[in-house]
């Protein structure tokens, strides 16, 4: 297991626990290790568990009728993954792939609901985090549906900024490789239109290319394109 003073350091999505609820997240979840491909869930399975990733990363994906997957979310050491509604018995709308050997907290409904019930200030930490989860949510579908697929892709470049972009003078590089069809699977678009509208992107210098990463050199303009509402990191990321 992880040490804590490690853990702490990797919050991703769950800064918004205190360290001592935080710990108490920690001491009631049980570890577990997943390879490469597994899934920790699939679209329709019964919602009874959240995960919390101590190391690796995962996807969650939505299928279409078309049978085409959409790339929901990407997460990575610090996250916590899962349908957050323990009162009730509702099934999964994502499934949830595990990117590589990962070590992961499992966290059942009925020992959630036990924190909660037992600690009032983990109730109120465990409620900002659904209030962070939906709105992130929220926010995707907005940027998906309202502004064309070159603002979901100018929204996308934003986020992946966010998530694992490091400022380089003026310019952030991405230092994640992503495909030309991961970005098509992100915002539901083929990948001939994603290479048109890169294209586009890079005559307009509002991006590059730097050993297969993307650069950003006019963040602005992808604001601007996607009108950007400017939410804080915790929600706009990938």
């Amino acid at each position: 297991m992880m040490e804590l003073t490690t853990v702490l350091e990797k919050r991703g999505n769950t800064n918004c626990f205190s360290e001592a609820n935080f710990n108490h997240l920690l001491v009631t979840m049980k570890d577990r290790t997943y390879p490469e491909g597994t899934h920790l869930y699939w679209e329709g399975d019964v919602s009874d568990k959240l995960y919390y990733m101590k190391r690796g990363r995962a996807q969650i994906t939505k299928s279409t009728d078309e049978g085409k997957e959409l790339i929901m979310y990407m997460y990575q050491s610090g996250d916590m993954i899962g349908q957050a509604d323990p009162f009730f018995g509702s099934k999964h709308t994502f499934s949830a792939e595990v990117l590589e050997d990962s070590e992961i907290g499992v966290l059942e409904h009925k020992d959630l609901e036990m924190l909660i019930c037992q600690h009032c200030d983990f109730a109120i930490d465990f409620m900002k985090w659904m209030g962070i989860h939906h709105r992130l949510t929220q926010t995707k579908f907005r940027d998906l549906m309202l502004y064309g697929k070159p603002g979901a892709l100018c929204s996308t470049l934003i986020r992946l900024s966010n998530s694992y972009g490091e400022p380089h003078g003026e310019h952030v590089i991405i230092h994640k490789k992503i495909t030309h069809t991961d970005l098509s699977n992100m915002i539901g678009a083929t990948r001939e239109s994603v290479n048109r509208m890169l294209s586009d992107l890079r005559k307009k210098d509002a991006i590059e290319y730097d050993n297969g990463m993307i650069v950003i050199k006019d963040l602005k303009m992808l604001q601007g394109i996607c009108h950007c509402e400017l939410c804080p990191n915790e929600i706009c990321r990938i």
